[in-house]
């Protein structure tokens, strides 16, 4: 059964719907009114659509978000696909944290079901003289003591074994999930996409660290490390699978306003370029990993200029000159300034279009929202440059890449449904 809630209706029908002294119509008012009909086939009973009516200029504008029968099942699995976007978040803090911390290479073996935890002195001594064996100890530890290897030791075990807790945590609620009924068909597609993509991001996590322990460090100046290729890799899936993840999460939990009426070509330009601000952010996360597999952000700490010069002398050093875009620091470095400011320009100028277009309300509380961590992750990545990368200030700047996408990916799911308006 339909009904208007008499105290929404008195909303809808104020004095302040009218026209101003000017014969004008008020300006950027937004009224609330709310719908719901009663479902007894949905287990939370009913379903509720809320209509907002916006007032801009000499134009009114009908919005609807509709809360398509959100029942208890699909807040239990939208909860559940949060928490796993989450467990990935920590992931990709804690590598980050790994690798600043130089402890990635500390354990040299790989096994699928666990990692054999070392109990008692001779064991942990036999972990330590499995590590003297590698390219590591032998160029550029080989002062450290037992007791600085297990420091390193752990940290690389907490981050793998996090690694293996995301799978368990998305398996099982699947497989409960899945023979329980509560996936929808699209939702089942998805749940094996995630499950490859966490199958991938554990082969390619050791994939990298295989990488850092082959004996191909021989140059005078060769420090051994991860290949910035694998860390890229693995670092873009991990994002890749966060994106996924809070996406499907905010199906479930945000459903995306839906448009009642057309809206001005405006809003669909502007759906276009909040996409290419999502993959901005994406792709100048992606030039932030040879940053950090390069150890570029030691080369020019200083900002705006480098050394100061605006291009440095050694940007095409190497040769043959494409190698210069992934293996020459300079100029990794010199690629995420641009990144980064040309990305800060691209948001910048979506929050002020956003002003100036009408859009479904949430969407400007998340285009602001871009628009601001967008600043703040420019400054963190300023400050980590001239301070000389400290970790506190290096992992909040990896942290910030994350949240900057999390928002972004926000603004685009509010927005989603833009697609299907008329040019």
């Amino acid at each position: 059964m339909f009904r208007i809630l008499s105290r929404d209706v008195a909303r809808l029908t104020s004095p302040f719907v009218t026209r101003n002294g000017s014969g004008k119509l008020w300006k950027n008012l937004v009224w609330p009114c709310y719908t719901s009909t009663t479902n007894l086939a949905s287990s939370s009973g009913r379903q509720w659509s809320k209509n907002w009516i916006i007032g801009k200029g000499n134009k009114i504008a009908s919005f609807s978000t509709s809360t398509v029968n959100v029942s208890s099942t699909q807040k239990i699995v939208g909860y559940w696909l949060l928490g796993c976007s989450g467990m990935v978040f920590g992931a990709v803090i804690l590598g980050g944290v790994t690798r600043l911390t130089e402890s990635g290479l500390s354990m040299v073996t790989w096994r699928l079901v666990g990692e054999k935890l070392p109990r008692t002195a001779e064991e942990w001594e036999a972990e330590f003289t499995r590590y003297k064996q590698y390219p590591e100890f032998k160029i550029k530890n080989r002062e450290i003591t037992l007791e600085e290897f297990k420091w390193i030791w752990w940290m690389e075990y907490g981050h793998r074994m996090w690694g293996r807790a995301i799978g368990a945590i998305f398996f099982i609620p699947a497989v409960v999930f899945w023979s329980r009924g509560w996936l929808k068909t699209g939702m089942k597609k998805r749940i094996l996409a995630f499950g490859t993509l966490i199958g991938l991001q554990g082969l390619m996590g050791w994939y990298m660290v295989k990488s850092g322990l082959e004996d191909r460090f021989h140059g005078e100046s060769d420090v051994p490390r991860v290949s910035q290729y694998r860390l890229a890799s693995h670092l873009g899936l991990a994002f890749v699978l966060y994106t996924l993840f809070l996406w499907s999460a905010l199906d479930h939990l945000l459903p995306a306003q839906k448009l009642s009426e057309s809206v001005p070509k405006a809003a669909r330009q502007f759906r276009m370029l909040a996409h290419t601000c999502k993959g901005m952010v994406f792709l100048t996360a992606l030039s932030g990993a040879f940053v950090a597999g390069l150890d570029a952000g030691l080369v020019y700490n200083s900002f705006p200029k480098m050394a100061d010069r605006w291009i440095p002398e050694d940007i095409m050093a190497f040769d043959p000159q494409w190698k210069n875009f992934s293996e020459n620091p300079t100029t990794v470095q010199f690629n995420h300034r641009i990144l980064g400011t040309g990305t800060l320009a691209l948001i910048s100028g979506m929050w002020f279009l956003s002003r100036k277009t009408k859009l479904p309300p949430r969407a400007y509380t998340a285009a602001t929202a871009v628009a601001i961590m967008g600043w703040m992750q420019v400054a963190l990545g300023i400050t980590t440059l001239l301070t000389y990368v400290p970790v506190s200030i290096a992992a909040s700047h990896q942290s910030g890449s994350l949240i900057l996408l999390s928002l972004a990916v926000w603004l685009t799911h509010e927005i989603k449904f833009m697609k299907r308006l008329p040019k």
